[in-house]
C-alpha cells in the first residue's frame, strides 16, 4: 500500500503532496513500482496533530481520487474517520476507507462503508493523535489490541460490513511505547485468529528513528527491517512511503514465508 499525504504536516516531510497533480502524478509512479493499492489521506494524524474541516479534507482528497481513477488500475482507499468525507470519497470511485480509529470517531462511518459495500481497515489508537502519545500504559499490548480488535469485528458487522472486507492494523506509533511497537510486530500471529487481514504501517515512523538514532529522511532500511519483521509474523499488507524498495523485500519475505524450503523452489 502505497501513502500519499496531501497534507501541509505529515511527519515525514518527503511524504507530502500539496498539488492534486503532483499527489496523482505520484500515485502513478508508485503503482510503476508495484503499489497493490494507494492509500489517499486529507488529515495528518501525526502525534500532536489538529483535526481539519471537513470541506478542507475533501478539497485535498476529491482531485486526486478522480485523477489517479482515470490513470492507475489499483484499489483506491481513503484514509479518513469522519463519515461525510468517506461517502464524498466513495461516490467518487475510491475503494476502501482507512480509519485510523476504528470506527470509534464518527458513529456513521460504519454505516456508510456498508451501504457502499466498501471494505475497511480498522486502527487501534488509544486517544486522539492529539494526545495519544502523552504516556500510554498497557499491561499486555499486544492482548489489549487483540481484545479491542474482537470488540471492532462485532461492531462493523452489527453495521452490516461483511468480514471478509474487514481488515486490522494494530496501529504502531498511535498511542504507543517505544518497546510496545517492537512488541506488537512481534506479537501479530495471534491477530490470525480473528480470521481477517493484518496491515502494518512501520514506515520511517519514530520508534525505528529512537531506536537508529536517525531522522525520518534516513529512516528507510530501518523501516524495511521492520517490514520484513511484520510480514514473517503475518502481516498481508504494508503499507509504505518507498514502495520500490519494499516490494523488492516484501516479495523476498513473501516467498519466504509462503515456501518453508524456499531455496529448494528457485
Amino acid at each position: 500500500m502505497g501513502i500519499i499525504n496531501c497534507t501541509p504536516d505529515s511527519f515525514y516531510a518527503g511524504s507530502r503532496q500539496l498539488d492534486a497533480q503532483e499527489a496523482i502524478e505520484s500515485g502513478i509512479r508508485m503503482v510503476a513500482e508495484g503499489a497493490d493499492i494507494l492509500d489517499i489521506g486529507g488529515e495528518s494524524s501525526r502525534p500532536g496533530s489538529d483535526s481539519v474541516s471537513n470541506a478542507e479534507e475533501l478539497n485535498r482528497v476529491l482531485p486526486v481520487i478522480e485523477g489517479l481513477l482515470k490513470s492507475v488500475d489499483v484499489p483506491i482507499s481513503v484514509d479518513t474517520c469522519k463519515s461525510s468525507v468517506a461517502k464524498e470519497a466513495l461516490a467518487s470511485g475510491a475503494h476502501v476507507i482507512n480509519d485510523i480509529s476504528g470506527l470509534g470517531f464518527d458513529s456513521e462511518l460504519g454505516a456508510v462503508a456498508a451501504r457502499f459495500g466498501a471494505p475497511v481497515i480498522l486502527m487501534h489508537i488509544k486517544g486522539k493523535p492529539k494526545s495519544m502519545q502523552l504516556n500510554p500504559k498497557y499491561d499486555d499490548v499486544v492482548n489489549e489490541i487483540y481484545e479491542y480488535f474482537q470488540e471492532r469485528l462485532k461492531c462493523a458487522v452489527e453495521f452490516g460490513i461483511k468480514k471478509e472486507q474487514i481488515v486490522f492494523d494494530p496501529g504502531l506509533g498511535f498511542g504507543k511505547r517505544l518497546r510496545d511497537n517492537y512488541e506488537i510486530v512481534n506479537g501479530l500471529r495471534k491477530f490470525e485468529k480473528l480470521g481477517c487481514a493484518i496491515l502494518v504501517g512501520p514506515s520511517r515512523k519514530s520508534f525505528i528513528q529512537k531506536v537508529l538514532n536517525l531522522p525520518s529522511e534516513e529512516a528507510k532500511e530501518g523501516s524495511l527491517a521492520m517490514a520484513t519483521a511484520a510480514i514473517l509474523n503475518g502481516a498481508q499488507i504494508i503499507r509504505v512511503h518507498d514502495v520500490k524498495e519494499m516490494k523488492r523485500v516484501a516479495q523476498i519475505a513473501d516467498f519466504l514465508v509462503r515456501t518453508p524450503n524456499a531455496a529448494e523452489k528457485v
